[in-house]
């Protein structure tokens, strides 16, 4: 059994010099071993009688020695993020500094914290169940507005809010059909069974409305796949330069250059979107850009927008054959596919329209045609628009509540799959402790995903990937 008794250390800012750095003591002994190397002005008198929630300039010392000036923080439980006493020490930022700190804070009585260790204890405390806890390290590493949104929402605790509704009331109906089995001799019906079929399909429409959300919440956490694909020479790595605004890729008038894909990321109005460039596809005898070619597939396999890049001597019907590819091998149903139009710098005034006409004339309802000079940059923000304007792209409002999390994903699609079998004993009238065994079910998995039910290996996995100091 973990145990709270002993009192933890770590630096909580990244590795490095910096203006500044924080330390973090947090346990039942954090004041008395903070005030083993912190001095207050005379005037204050001792670390341990301050107010809480205050913040003070101090000194730290190694006996005599000032080891650097700072400004300490008291928080003390349960009113802090860890619900205990806690000791946030702002110091310069200096490599040396900071481990020396840190060193004189394990001398006088603290251990060194695991990663995630403070965020544990909040946990345990009670300060934030396990949605929320997963959601810090969301927040931390949220790169668009989109994830930040998601992660502030989960630690607000919409999702759990959610989830405890459902479960409260799932756990009220399992309680009257068990207490049905206490009186079977005497054939009393506590529990409606019309009612319960109706909030059975309730929850079970609101869990299947959360699990299809994992498909975009992936996306807004990882980034939306874009698989940029053509001939070779059509222009692809020169249009992942230019939506990057850096030189990537290599871009040569040699066919075949591009013979592995190419990932980075951009941001379009907090957006993300994981460009991948690959290599062009042809017929070719080379052993190593087949390899790339085949890859290339698997790329489009794996993306959500493919973006096929044609120039004015491309030809129409390579639309066709690349949509019919995508069908046979994967189904496009889930793909939206982009037309770039490349090197319209290249085209007379006079042929544009007549050109865009023939390459529209072979597009489905719902692809787009984008006529772009990716050498110049005209009509870059087109495209951009365009991948903006994705089914989903994504407008999540503020309060949605969006599952970005595999954990919660697997426990949501559990739980189904038991109000599934209760929702179809109900109907063939099964036997009430099957009944309850299958809402009980339902229950455990619902109850996993907050963290009411859990166990060492599940918090071992939740928290191996935050940082220490967190």
């Amino acid at each position: 059994m973990y145990s709270k008794e002993d009192t933890i250390c770590a630096i909580s800012t990244p590795n490095g010099r910096g203006a500044i750095a924080v330390l973090r003591c947090s346990g039942p002994d954090s004041f008395n071993i903070a005030e083993k190397i912190i001095r207050l002005p005379e005037r204050k008198g001792k670390l341990s009688g301050q107010a809480a929630n205050t913040v003070h300039f101090a000194s730290v010392v190694e006996g005599i020695q000032v080891i650097d000036e700072v400004m300490v923080t008291l928080f003390k439980g349960p009113h802090s993020y860890s619900g205990e006493d806690t000791v946030e020490i702002s110091c310069h930022g200096s490599p040396y500094i900071q481990k020396k700190i840190l060193e004189l804070l394990v001398q006088a009585g603290a251990r060194m914290a695991t990663a995630g260790e403070f965020t544990l204890r909040a946990f345990l405390n009670g300060k934030l169940d396990l949605t929320q806890v997963e959601a810090v390290a969301d927040l931390i590493a949220s790169g668009s507005k989109a994830a930040h949104r998601i992660a502030m929402s989960q630690m607000r605790g919409g999702f759990t809010q959610e989830i405890r509704k459902l479960r409260d009331k799932l756990l009220t109906f399992t309680s009257l059909v068990e207490l049905e089995l206490d009186f079977s001799e005497e054939d009393v019906e506590f529990a409606d069974r019309g009612q319960l079929k109706t909030l059975l399909n309730e929850i079970t429409n609101v869990l299947d409305s959360l699990s299809n959300s994992f498909v975009l919440g992936n996306v807004i956490k990882q980034g939306i796949p874009v698989a940029i694909v053509g001939r070779t020479n059509a222009g692809k790595s020169t249009l992942l330069n230019l939506l990057l605004r850096e030189e990537k890729a290599i871009v040569s008038d040699i066919e075949g250059t591009t013979r592995d894909s190419i990932e980075d990321v951009i941001s379009i109005r907090g957006v993300h979107f994981r460009l991948i460039d690959t290599a062009g596809l042809r017929h070719t005898e080379d052993a190593i850009e087949k390899l790339g070619i085949r890859r290339t597939w698997e790329k489009i396999d794996q993306a959500s927008v493919v973006l096929q890049v044609l120039d004015p001597k491309s030809r129409p019907d390579e639309i066709i054959h690349l949509r019919d590819k995508i069908k046979a091998d994967q189904g496009i149903a889930e793909k939206q596919l982009i037309i770039v139009l490349n090197k319209m710098d290249l085209v007379p005034p006079g042929k544009m329209e007549p050109l865009l006409a023939k390459f529209r004339s072979v597009l489905l309802p719902g692809e787009t045609l984008i006529p772009i000079s990716a050498a110049s940059g005209n009509n870059l923000q087109l495209l951009e628009e365009s991948l903006m304007t994705i089914p989903g792209a994504y407008s999540t409002r503020e309060n949605d509540v969006i599952i970005t999390n595999v954990r919660h994903f697997e426990a949501l699609t559990r739980a189904l799959e038991a109000l599934t079998r209760a929702t179809n004993g109900l109907n063939n009238r099964l036997p009430d402790d099957l009944l309850s065994q299958d809402i009980r079910e339902a229950l455990h998995y619902l109850g996993e995903i907050t963290g009411e039910i859990t166990n060492d290996e599940v918090l071992g996995n939740i928290f191996k990937n935050f940082c220490i100091g967190k």
